[in-house]
């Protein structure tokens, strides 16, 4: 489960002694490392997400996707998961003195994962991508709102989107507000392919 991070790398988490034990947080390699501790912690971080795979499916054969999600059953064990997520972390940082990221949210292919690959690898650098956001407009309440008006609003709403990007330290080579059919962007995929009726 994601969390949010502070500048310390865990949400909510004090340390003792601001959390920089000499011997885990020191310049020197640790030595031998008992690992018990660590492999329980994943352990029961793993009992937990097998836990919630049937409680899921289960809630989910009664009910519908929304509901599902609200279900207080699979809500409870969401919080589990973020606790055990965090006692990962903490018995990682005890023992080692390290700040470990696990629980970011990456989408890659088993290709792109790679079994057994080189995990000192630095990662693939990213490339730009065609990103969709669709509506659905139906005619205006009034006479002076018609459909021909809505790629102004589109419009708009693009730069404030597109000011917002660049501000974030994205690049954006191109950008567009159509209507029917999302846009062409020539070199960044197959867009013509995309079921979106609009984007920006």
């Amino acid at each position: 489960m994601p969390d949010e991070h502070t500048s310390d790398g865990h949400e909510g988490h004090d340390h003792p002694d601001n959390g920089h034990d000499s011997v885990s947080h020191g310049a020197e390699p640790l030595g031998p490392v008992d690992e018990a501790p660590l492999h329980a912690a994943v352990d029961a971080l793993a009992a937990a997400l097998h836990d919630y795979i049937g409680t899921a499916v289960g809630v989910r054969s009664e009910f519908g996707a929304s509901e599902a999600d609200e279900d207080p059953r699979v809500l409870a064990l969401e919080a589990r998961i973020s606790t055990l997520n965090a006692q990962v972390y903490d018995a990682l940082h005890g023992s080692l003195g390290m700040h470990p990221d696990l629980t970011s949210l990456v989408w890659a292919s088993d290709e792109e994962l790679g079994a057994g690959g080189d995990a000192d690898a630095p990662p693939a650098p990213e490339v730009a991508e065609p990103f969709y956001l669709g509506f659905v407009v139906g005619p205006g309440s009034t006479p002076d709102t018609s459909l021909d008006s809505v790629i102004d609003f589109l419009d708009n709403a693009g730069e404030q989107v597109v000011a917002a990007l660049a501000e974030a330290g994205f690049d954006i080579p191109e950008w567009a507000a159509s209507r029917g059919e999302a846009a062409d962007f020539e070199g960044y995929g197959d867009a013509a392919d995309d079921p979106t009726d609009g984007s920006l």
